[in-house]
This record gives C-alpha cells, structure tokens and sequence, in this order.
C-alpha cells in the first residue's frame, strides 16, 4: 500500500525562508541594540558622575555670589560715584566722579591720601611683625612637640586654645587685660615686676597701642601656625633623622637640612594665608580700640571703616577697599609666581 504523497503550497517554502531569514535579522540586530543601550547607559552614567560635583558645589557657588561677589561688585560701582549721607537712601542718584575718589585716595599731597598711606605702611609693618612671629612660634612649638614625652598631649591642646576661643570674647579679655589702672598687664609689670617704674603704662593709647595690637594678633595667630606646622611633620619619615643623627648631625642641621625643607610647600601656602588674613584683619583692632583707633594702631581696614561709616563718605571708602583688593591680588599674584619658579627649580636640581 503506498502513501499518499505529501504536497506543499507553492508558497509555502518561500514563506518559511522569509521566517527563516527574519529570524536571522532580528538575532543579528539584538546584539547590535543591546550594544547601543549599554553605550547609552554608560554615557549617561558618565554624565551624571561628571555634572554631580558641580551639582553639590552648586548651593556654595550660589552663596558665594550673594555673600561675596555681589557686594564686591556694588562696591565697585559705588567707587566711582560721589556717594555721601545725602544719597544713602538711593545711591544710583549719587552725582558720577569716575576716578576722582581714587584720586583722591591716592593723593599722598592730600590729608586724605596721606592719612591712608600712613595707615598702608602702619599695616605693612604690622602684617610683617604678626606673621614673622606666628611663624616662627609655631614651627618651633610643633618641632618641640615631636618628641615623645609625657603630657605632650596637654601641651597640644593648651597650645590651640587661643585659636579655639571666639575672637571677640578672647580680644575682649585683651582689652581688660590692657586697662591702664587695673588691667592685668599693668599689675604684673609695675606692681609685681616692678618693670617701667612705678607709673602705670597707656596700653591702648599712643605708641603703645602698636605693640599691644601685635601682641594680641600674635597670640590669637600663632595656634594656626602650629597646627598646620605640626600636620606637615607628621608625613617626615623618621628613618630621614636617625640616618642624619648615624652621620653625625645636630639638631640644628637637622632642622635646617631636614625639617624645613620637607615643610617647604605647606610654608608657602601658611605664609601667604597668614598675610591675608593679617593684612585684612578688622576684628582685632576694631574690638581693641574701638572705632577710632590710635594712630600706631590705625590698620588699613579700620581706616577704611572710618572713612566710609564715621566720615559718611562711602564713595572715598569703596575706593580705598578697591585698592586694597588690588593690593592684595598684585601680592599673591607675585608671591604665587615666585614660589612656583621656586619650586620648579628645585624639582629641576
């Protein structure tokens, strides 16, 4: 008996070839797809990794433009008008004078230029004075200290304190220290010493207001120093001392040989933070003295203060501030420029 034979459609084996060949492509092409999306979740991964740190550096930013910039940008504008009492209402209607309060600031012919000048080179020694000392007190404390001894530990905390206490708080007890009849100092030198005679010495009035002025700046910024000092020793292998001390060295030339070129960079960066903040230091002197402060004393910051919120001429004090700014920016830049030749040239050796 035999079987009937098995017919097809005519269409029939064009179609499964079609499927066939259908099937191919897509199994082709998924590879192909799934390659594209896992470029575009990388690229998007990478995205957002790349935009999240401006993203979390975004409410400072915003911060700093309305802490800062913004009033750094009035202050340049209000610079070039002719702003007094009469127009602090509403400043734009100030009368326009372009450079003339800066020529009037920088007229040392002029009480009012030659009154900032003083004030300029009465800053210049006192940063120079406050930072040389700061320095030099904190980098020798933070050597002292790294030696093992006992109650080292104490001695770093007691020796950070002035740079934990709250500045006008701390300055303030300077200011009672330094009173004339009962202050502290007076009775310690005078009544206990018996240093300078038996008359009690103006701490805060005359010549003597620049040295009580150092004294409290010196104090309140030695700490910062120390601390940052006393960091950067911590990365000096002690392999590099007890080969120096094998070779016959002494103390001292291993501080000159080892110790402060190691601390040279964090020197750099120390030395220039202390200036600034030396340099434009209105706390000290303001809570010391008051708003007018002694002539000896007369910092570049109070100066500018009186010339602008005692005096009423806003417009003279926005261009001494601007200055001021310009100052500063000229010394770091220069600083900056100095140091970096530096150290590339000792990289090069």
């Amino acid at each position: 008996m035999t079987s009937a034979p098995t017919t097809m459609p005519p269409d029939a084996g064009a179609d499964a070839d079609a499927d066939a060949d259908a099937d191919a492509g897509a199994d082709a092409a998924r590879p192909g797809r799934a390659h594209r999306t896992a470029v575009r979740v990388r690229r998007t991964g990478r995205l957002r990794r790349t935009a999240l740190p401006y993203l979390l550096l975004l409410p400072a930013l915003l911060l700093e433009l309305l802490v800062h910039l913004v009033p750094m940008v009035m202050g340049i504008l209000m610079s070039f008008r002719e702003l007094t009492q009469f127009f602090i209402r509403d400043w734009s209607r100030a009368p326009w004078t372009g450079f003339g309060n800066y020529e009037l600031a920088v007229g040392v012919n002029r009480p009012v230029g030659a009154a900032l000048l003083g004030s300029f080179l009465t800053t210049c020694l006192f940063t120079l004075l406050s930072v040389g000392l700061c320095w030099l007190l904190g980098t020798a404390a933070a050597v002292f200290l790294q030696e093992n001894f006992r109650g080292r530990g104490v001695l770093r905390a007691l020796f950070l304190v002035p740079y934990a206490l709250p500045v006008y708080a701390a300055v303030i007890t300077w200011a009672f220290m330094f009173q004339r009849d009962n202050g502290l100092v007076n009775h310690v030198l005078h009544d206990q010493l018996g240093l300078g005679g038996a008359e009690h010495t103006f701490w805060l009035l005359g010549d003597n207001s620049f040295w009580a002025l150092l004294t409290v700046s010196v104090w309140k910024g030695w700490p910062f120093a120390f601390l940052i000092v006393m960091a950067a020793l911590q990365n000096i292998p002690k392999d590099l001392y007890e080969a120096a001390a094998l070779d016959g060295a002494g103390v001292w030339q291993q501080i000159r040989r080892i110790t402060l070129p190691s601390v040279g960079a964090v020197n750099q960066v120390l030395v220039l933070v202390l200036f600034l903040w030396t340099f434009n230091d209105f706390n000290t002197p303001f809570v010391l003295f008051g708003k007018a402060a002694p002539e000896a004393a007369d910092l570049i910051s109070v100066h500018i203060y009186q010339s602008s919120f005692v005096t009423w001429n806003f417009g003279t004090g926005s261009a001494m501030s601007v200055l001021l700014l310009l100052f500063l920016l000229l010394v770091t830049a220069v600083y900056l420029l100095i140091t970096t030749r530096g150290r590339r040239y000792d990289d090069a050796r």
